[in-house]
């Protein structure tokens, strides 16, 4: 019972089902919290809840209290997407984005800010690359994970120092779809397309001792991408 705690949102499948994996393989206890409730790859105690609605937060935060007894990190990955020309972007799809990729972020640090405390703990919030640079039909999104990297610093410099917060971009991580080309991985100064795997380790070195001196900051993890200059020939 000793062992730490960690919940992952959006834990399923992706980015966040690497980084509940992690979490388990390193001895902690994983919460993880999503919509849907596919049966992960992993050690962990599902609760399916939709982290963008307020009671549903309190609930599965409330439940953590009872059940695991503490909380050490928060990973706050769920997130989704709407590629549409603004003209048709109904402002219940910009809410619902929204509601999901950075409100929840709120409300679950809110509800979780005194075991966290108690733990001395860390957040980590999963924003991307577009915070920085866009594709057309993506301001949502974009609006959303902005939305997030400012919130981080926020929150590290409000809950500081009982509680670490930080912020890990990535570029094209590859979760689904077919294998990138020869020319997709070679484009990337790091000379391949990015793996769920990398987000993890990133993120369970936030969640650990030696990151202690860290909080406030946004870590791009993206291969190299927005540093590399691109010319149309």
């Amino acid at each position: 019972m000793t062992a730490k705690v960690a919940l992952v949102t959006g834990g399923v499948r992706g980015i966040g089902a690497a980084v509940a994996a992690r979490f388990a393989a390193d001895g902690w206890r994983v919460v993880v919290a999503d919509r849907d409730m596919a049966a992960p790859a992993h050690p962990a105690r599902c609760v399916q809840a939709d982290v963008a609605e307020e009671a549903a937060v309190a609930a599965l935060v409330q439940g953590i209290a009872d059940e695991e007894g503490r909380l050490d990190a928060l990973v706050c990955n769920a997130g989704y997407m709407v590629r549409k020309p603004i003209r048709d972007l109904t402002l219940a799809e910009w809410n619902g984005v929204l509601g999901t990729n950075l409100t929840s972020s709120f409300l679950l640090v809110r509800a979780a800010e005194a075991m966290l405390r108690a733990a001395r703990g860390a957040v980590v919030t999963i924003a991307s690359t577009r915070a920085h640079q866009s594709e057309p039909d993506t301001e949502s999104y974009s609006a959303s994970k902005g939305g997030l990297l400012a919130l981080t610093h926020a929150l590290a410099v409000s809950l500081g120092p009982d509680i670490q917060v930080n912020c890990v971009s990535p570029g094209w991580i590859l979760t689904k779809g077919p294998e990138p080309s020869a020319e997709d991985h070679a484009q990337h100064p790091a000379g391949r397309v990015g793996r769920p795997e990398d987000v993890a380790s990133l993120v369970a070195w936030l969640c650990g001792p030696e990151s202690d001196f860290v909080t406030g900051a946004e870590f791009v993890t993206d291969g190299g991408m927005t540093r590399k200059m691109i010319y149309a020939e």
